[in-house]
């Protein structure tokens, strides 16, 4: 890994932890502590991302090198480097958690490539001061949704974190899958995942819970000067600035993931990132049945807080706490709450543009709000599958019958005789005005089919796929994880040799701990 270009900003600029010991402890006046990874016992590469490693450096023979090997997976570490835990805290389920940090994430390093900077972080490496009660590794189950999931997004085009590479350490790792008493070990696995950098908003929490309002200027400064250079003006206007620039990023990170039907399941403070980007894949899903109440995170099965209807208010919630953080450098609240109320106003307004444009629609009536309601409510009115149906809805064409556009998209229902009376009524009415709305549009047939098959995904990584990899990869057969990545990174391409990944959640899967709901720890 000779080109690596190593540039530590983060913990040359900012303040460390004075003790250096790898206790469990309230860390202050710090923003993050020295620690190494848990060396693993038998590290083997399971997979890895040619395109991520070259994207900062590393070529893809130096992948297959022993020293990729021992570096990723924390046996090894990177001269002139020094790893480290962040320390933040942040609001969980709604709720004040106090100090947090990477319990199970140690950063290796910032480094640098063509212009770019990355932050190369490994989950599952071990024990850190933050950790809390757990032991800070990872298992295999959790590492193959993490690192499947984020290139998944990434190839979506969804703001993410990436993967870089997937590693079993050779040792095992207790877990209490459904949190119900029922331990047991399982095999370990360490991810590495790539960033501009991990901060967090509850990273600003942090320092203003604890009254630190100097070290929250001087990192709310680092952050401006770092990642949001074009930020200019007076102090007070550059914080404002770079408040609205992270609202405006998380806006268009949530509309992808309504775009596409994705639940990140855990959407606390200190799951968010500065750079509008998905991190901290845990217990996420995609819709299967169109259905806005649905989270796949059984801790919050009672209230259902982060639910996927509820994705944009949850992000404007979690802006306001990253807002009252910040506000102790301001001292007016009036411009941080126009930009708060602005969020939902604009997301509302480019949520219908996106929804529009799924419909294969350029232009926008007044009545297109409607043709937007109506269709919510109708695909709820059975289970229809999300994915499949409006990739379906491709196929239509403007001469066809209200009974021929039904056909057409017949494949996205579960249970097909429930589409009678009533709620085929509804159908045949929404139907209606989708035809006739399409006689306004001046694309041809086949232009709008092209365009909505760059919008909506023909495949998406649906929990029983990732659980299939997994059930496989437990028996030492990581070919379905490969089978898997290669079919994610062209999800809008028909790709007819992968056709059966075009399918509905089978019933089996319904119930399947894996692939319905999962814990925190999945």
């Amino acid at each position: 890994m000779k080109n690596l270009k190593i540039n530590n900003r983060f913990t040359a600029e900012l303040p460390a932890d004075a003790n250096e010991t790898n206790e469990v402890r309230q860390v202050s006046n710090a923003l993050f502590s020295y620690v190494n990874p848990t060396k693993p016992s038998n590290p083997k590469l399971i997979h890895a991302s040619a395109e991520v490693a070259e994207s900062f450096g590393i070529s893809a023979d130096e992948i297959k090198s022993e020293a990729f090997l021992d570096v990723f997976s924390g046996k090894e570490i990177l001269p002139e480097t020094h790893p480290y835990a962040m320390c933040y805290a942040g609001h969980q389920f709604g709720n004040w958690a106090g100090q947090l940090g990477d319990g199970r994430a140690i950063n290796l390093t910032e480094v640098e490539h063509n212009g770019k900077s990355f932050t190369l972080q490994l989950k599952g490496a071990g024990k850190t001061p933050y950790s809390r009660t757990a032991d800070g590794l990872a298992v295999l189950r959790s590492s193959v949704r993490e690192y499947l999931c984020a290139e998944a997004m990434f190839y979506l085009g969804v703001p993410t974190t990436r993967s870089l590479s997937l590693i079993t350490s050779g040792d095992q790792v207790l877990r209490d899958i459904l949190y119900n008493g029922n331990s047991a070990y399982e095999n370990g696995a360490i991810v590495c995942r790539v960033a501009p950098s991990f901060i967090r908003f509850g990273s600003f929490e942090m320092l203003t819970a604890r009254n630190e309002l100097q070290n929250l200027k001087q990192f709310v400064e680092y952050n401006i000067k770092h990642y949001f250079p074009e930020i200019k003006g007076e102090p007070k206007e550059q914080y404002l600035q770079f408040f609205k620039t992270v609202a405006d990023t998380t806006r268009e990170m949530i509309l992808h993931w309504q775009r596409v039907g994705f639940v990140h399941g855990v959407m606390n403070t200190d799951n968010m990132s500065i750079h509008g980007i998905t991190i901290d894949y845990g217990p996420y899903g995609w819709l299967e049945n169109y259905d806005p109440n649905w989270t796949p995170n059984t801790t919050d099965s009672q209230y259902r807080r982060y639910r996927f209807g509820n994705q944009p208010q949850i992000a404007q919630w979690n802006l306001y706490q990253l807002a009252n953080a910040i506000y102790p450098l301001i001292n007016e609240a009036e411009p941080l709450e126009k930009i708060l109320e602005s969020f939902i106003t604009d997301f509302d307004s480019d949520y219908k543009t996106m929804f529009l444009s799924k419909l294969g629609l350029l232009t926008s009536i007044e009545t297109d709000s409607e043709l937007i309601t109506a269709l919510e409510s109708t695909l709820q009115l059975s289970e229809t599958d999300m994915t499949i149906f409006f990739r379906n809805l491709s196929n239509i064409q403007k001469s066809d019958s209200v009974e021929k556009a039904l056909e057409k998209i017949k494949e996205a229902f579960y249970i097909p005789e429930q589409i009678s009376g009533t709620v085929l009524e509804s159908w045949q009415n929404w139907f209606t005005a989708y035809l006739e709305r399409l006689q306004t549009e001046s694309l041809s047939d086949q232009e709008r089919a092209e365009k909505m098959n760059t919008i909506n995904p023909k495949y998406v990584l649906r929990n029983y796929m990732a659980q299939l990899a997994i059930d496989a990869a437990d028996k030492d057969d990581y070919s379905l994880i490969d089978e898997l990545y290669t079919l994610l990174q062209k999800p809008y391409d028909e790709q007819p040799e992968y056709q059966k990944w075009f399918a509905k959640r089978p019933d089996w899967a319904r119930s399947k701990v894996g692939c319905s709901m999962l814990s925190c720890s999945s």
